[in-house]
């Protein structure tokens, strides 16, 4: 668009000169030239404001494809969030047998996978790693016999988060508990249940359970 105003100020001023028929003295080739023609004054002027209006144009579409680009980026981001489906659900196996006690605190793995969409769970550590930052939440239950200490702890990155536990009793044949809770995790994060030490729970493919899913993420 400049390129074009530009070779019409050529040509224009091109087809001015061409009026010299001949005619004109050496006298009046020499001297002093006068003003433009009014007519000439009016075009420069109106292609000037022409080129203002041009640059602020050229500027509001440098800034709108800026903004456009920005919105297209946080657009795909978006759709990569909604994308994202972590859950996951696995029970302890073990074979109808008890898990435990041991002499340190240890890891429960629950072995039995039952889903694990986003394989965000990995079930020969019993380890949840998350793959995306977000607000995820977790469930763990047990079932154990009433004689003896029993419990679990939700533990995020090595600090306890929530426990569940119940006390020997001879009244009692059978236990079963459970907790839950909403956790806010970078990528990289883990959650696993920790079976504290001399505590024990019941490993069968069904009761004894550890489960999770991505609530949205952030």
């Amino acid at each position: 668009m400049k390129s074009t105003i530009l070779l019409f100020v050529s040509l224009f001023c091109g087809l001015i000169l061409a009026q010299d028929d001949g005619s004109t003295t050496e006298t009046e080739k020499t001297s002093t030239p006068g003003p433009c023609f009014p007519d000439m004054c009016d075009v420069l002027e109106q292609i000037g404001a022409l080129k203002e209006k041009l640059d602020s144009v050229e500027t509001r579409l440098a800034d709108s494809e800026t903004k456009l680009a920005d919105s297209e980026t946080q657009i795909q981001e978006l759709k990569n969030k909604e994308s994202t489906k972590v859950l996951f659900s696995a029970a302890s196996g073990g074979g109808d047998a008890n898990i435990g006690p041991f002499n340190t605190d240890t890891t429960l793995v629950f072995r039995k996978v039952i889903t694990n969409i986003g394989d965000a769970y990995i079930p020969f550590t019993g380890i949840f790693t998350a793959p995306v930052a977000g607000v995820y939440y977790f469930t763990m239950f047990y079932h154990a016999g009433g004689r003896h200490d029993t419990g679990l702890n939700l533990v995020k990155n090595n600090e306890d988060i929530v426990k569940t536990n119940d006390h020997p009793s001879d009244d009692d044949r059978a236990d079963n508990g459970g907790n839950a809770a909403f956790l806010q995790l970078q990528p990289r994060d883990t959650v696993f249940v920790r079976l504290a030490a001399s505590l024990y729970v019941w490993g069968t493919d069904y009761h004894t359970t550890f489960s999770g899913f991505l609530v949205t993420p952030l």
